[in-house]
């Protein structure tokens, strides 16, 4: 049977003629991914954007109609009436409507609401794994309807989420501070992190220490170590626990002949590891290039989406990032075989299929996240992309290509070394063959505390029985340490192991609660704010199952089995909800409120005459009228000295001595940015100025390229984004940038007050929803 591709092909040769007004129309959700699809299908197709989601639950109520099976009601989004309105149009005129969003839960329910917007009768779904010509030709060719239990699953996790959020979200705001928000997911993250922080804060460190004995075999200068690690008789691991111990020791050992025991000589495979999927891409794109989850996931999406290639034009460079399978087409194995064969030689070619991830809930449709083409190498497109671009395309290259490649080999030896009492052991390697590591090497764990497990370098030649020379024994004290914060790489490792969330969902979640003050980011690792603390504690306390890390991982798997049609969604709400809602209107009674009470003063509001109140908000204490609301003024806290107080001075404390009298300074912020202030004002004013540390956005100008750091005006102190050339290069923008803009290449998108990401230049009209963005600036 032919396709209708086919037929539509066969029908424009017959006629000779292009009918504008017949076109097949293909709906995608992103211009960008409409510009390179529309390139490869050519004249016969018109290919429009969704810009995002179409429809949703109503911004400013519930939604959700509980009594009526959860019946939801979904509005057309403000920010889409243009879009709808061209698609509506187009429709009438389209001979075929193909529905081409993204390959997982959430593209398919975009499918359906747009399905259900322009009340579409007859549509067919089509989808690809890569954006490339054949993989869109062959998913033309294969159209299909659209999966009503990937919707299902979509849409019960999206009532979930507005459940816990719309009812979670009010109750801590009034009992702990405004403006707060809780998540089904994003309240579990965050108890992880306090948690690990609490384990630091009681950990008690231990002593112990080690001994190393440098050796030498007689008449040869190659020194090596071998650290002491049991006594001769004993088959346990000894344990030195205090100085006076490793004292004893070495007293025992003074004059000691150290003769080799044993030789241990094997050969040792290192398997390539597992190509990427969206988590192992973050964590590795975190420890080796530095990027958040967001810039990792914001710089995937425009490979994915196409990025112009000279000539060749706009060309989608990987695979969809938005998996959790480490599976790969028979065609792509393929040609990576050919290319390890034509660069590195036959024997660098995995022979055998391959390892494959061994986890539960993984969903196999999609593939790895790989290159569409590992022809194409990271240096042929180097020119065409940027520096952030090039270091993810390289990544994601190398780790294919190695994923293909034939384990790597070691002959390793261990060496046992008899002094008196006591036996040392020494360790070494040596690649015999480097398989993939000639391509690739994995990052380090970054929780990794110590080297004394990895193996040293090479040994000298030894045997049974020989004697060697001691140059020199070394006793060293060490401590147990606490277990490490959580960077942004073994927090995604955290929740994909538990199960938590989807990887997709990793990037905004770890954003959201940054932005929401319940964790900040010190060198690099999750620190929780006390209203992180404050929130969380009381969220345990009264809805301990809710934001348990088992239960939450029980409904990921539940969401998983009704896209695969084994569970009914209805029922997960159910249940969900009973429980739920029993806590919710427990918790509204027996939640201790801990909001901060007003504080009365004797000033005067200048506007009714009333007494003035020092309140406490998101952003600090300020002063408020007791007239409110009926009266609205409202001031900044000043500190006596001029300088805008947000927090006390026993909060900002620092050791810096003040330059007037020595005592201790605070960090106060002022209207023109942070500076350095006497505790002992006003009968001290010592002031010094606060560096500002350089903040840098992961968005380039559009200009220049170059990076686009903050700067603060002259006057008034106010914050702007200037590009890093001034004076040679003049943009700037006054709003954080989160991506560049993918419609003029002149200017960078910024949040507005309706909650849409748009253009900052003025002669650009484009604008996205901000809740589709997964591309952000790095977190700071």
């Amino acid at each position: 049977m032919l396709s209708s591709l086919t037929l539509a092909l066969q029908q424009h040769i017959l006629l000779g003629t292009l009918n504008m007004t017949g076109k097949n129309l293909v709906i995608v959700e992103s211009p960008a991914k409409a510009r390179t699809i529309e390139k490869y299908l050519g004249r016969e197709f018109s290919v429009l954007s969704t810009m995002g989601h179409v429809r949703d639950l109503p911004k400013h109520r519930f939604g959700v109609n509980i009594k009526e099976g959860f019946a939801p009601t979904y509005e057309p989004l403000p920010e889409r009436k243009e879009s709808l309105k061209k698609l509506q149009t187009a429709t009438k005129k389209a001979k075929e409507i193909y529905l081409a969003t993204d390959p997982d839960r959430e593209g398919e329910a975009i499918a359906w609401h747009v399905k259900e917007a322009l009340k579409l009768r007859e549509i067919q779904r089509i989808e690809f794994n890569e954006i490339t010509k054949e993989a869109v030709r062959r998913a033309l060719e294969r159209p299909r309807e659209i999966d009503m239990q990937r919707v299902e699953a979509q849409q019960a996790r999206r009532i979930l989420d507005r459940i816990v959020g719309y009812m979670l979200s009010p109750l801590i705001s009034k009992k702990i501070r405004s403006r707060l928000s809780a998540g089904r997911v994003q309240s579990v993250v965050v108890r992880l992190v306090c948690e690990r922080e609490r384990e630091i804060q009681k950990f008690v460190p231990e002593e112990y220490w080690s001994l190393t004995a440098t050796l030498t075999p007689q008449g040869d200068s190659r020194p090596f170590d071998a650290k002491l690690f049991r006594r001769a008789e004993s088959e346990e691991k000894l344990k030195i626990s205090n100085g006076e111990q490793a004292q004893q020791i070495l007293k025992e050992l003074e004059g000691a002949t150290y003769r080799v025991l044993k030789v241990e000589e094997k050969e040792q495979r290192r398997h390539a590891p597992l190509p990427f999927t969206t988590s192992t891409l973050q964590q590795e794109a975190s420890k080796k290039l530095g990027f958040s989850t967001k810039k990792t996931m914001a710089v995937a999406q425009q490979l994915y989406e196409g990025v112009e290639l000279g000539a060749e034009g706009a060309t989608g460079l990987i695979t969809y990032m938005r998996t959790d399978s480490t599976r790969i087409s028979e065609e792509a194995q393929t040609m990576a075989r050919a290319l390890i064969t034509s660069k590195y030689g036959k024997e660098y070619v995995r022979v055998g299929e391959g390892r494959r991830a061994k986890k539960a809930n993984i969903q196999d449709a999609h593939e790895a996240v790989r290159p569409t083409s590992v022809t194409r190498l990271p240096e042929d497109v180097a020119t065409h992309l940027s520096l952030d671009q090039l270091k993810l395309y390289r990544l994601i290259w190398q780790r294919f290509v190695a994923s293909q490649m034939a384990a790597a080999i070691f002959d390793v030896v261990s060496v046992d070394i008899q002094a008196n009492a006591y036996l040392f052991r020494a360790s070494g390697s040596v690649v015999k063959f480097p398989g993939w590591l000639a391509v690739y090497e994995e990052a380090r764990d970054e929780d990794k505390l110590s080297d004394e497990d990895e193996l040293g370098g090479q040994l000298p030649p030894l045997r049974e029985q020989q004697v060697l020379d001691l140059l020199k024994l070394t006793p060293k004290q060490h401590f147990t340490e606490p277990p490490p914060r959580y960077t942004e790489a073994t927090l995604v490792k955290r929740l994909e192991e538990n199960g938590i969330g989807r990887p997709s969902t990793y990037a905004p979640t770890i954003s959201t609660i940054v932005d929401r003050e319940y964790v900040k980011l010190e060198k690099r690792r999750f620190v929780p704010t006390e209203l992180g603390f404050l929130v969380t504690d009381a969220l345990v306390k009264h809805f301990p199952k809710i934001i348990d890390v088992g239960f939450t991982a029980l409904i990921e798997e539940e969401l998983d089995k009704i896209e695969e049609g084994d569970l009914e969604w209805i029922k997960v709400l159910e249940e969900f909800y009973g429980e739920f809602s029993s806590a919710y209107e427990k918790a509204k009674t027996e939640m201790e409120s801990l909001k901060p009470q007003p504080i009365e003063t004797e000033e005067i509001c200048p506007e009714c005459g009333k007494k003035l109140l020092i309140r406490t908000g998101r952003y600090g204490q300020f002063y408020s009228c007791s007239g409110f609301p009926k009266c609205r003024y409202t001031r900044p806290l000043e500190s006596e000295d001029g300088g805008e107080m947000s927090k006390s001075s026993n909060e900002n404390l620092t050791e810096k001595p003040c330059p007037k009298c020595g005592a201790p300074m605070a960090l106060r912020r002022g209207r023109y940015g942070p500076f350095y202030g006497c505790t002992r004002y006003p009968n001290c004013d010592g002031i010094e100025k606060a560096a500002r540390v350089r903040e840098e956005s992961s968005v380039r100008c559009p200009k220049c390229s170059g990076a686009l750091v903050k700067r603060y005006a002259r006057k008034g102190g106010r914050s702007f984004w200037g590009c890093e050339n001034y004076p040679e290069c003049d943009f700037t923008v006054s709003r954080t940038p989160i991506k560049p803009c993918p419609n003029c290449k002149e200017g960078v998108l910024v949040a507005n007050a309706e909650e849409e990401a748009v253009c900052s230049s003025k002669q650009c009209q484009h604008r996205e929803p901000l809740a589709q963005l997964t591309t952000a600036s790095v977190l700071s």
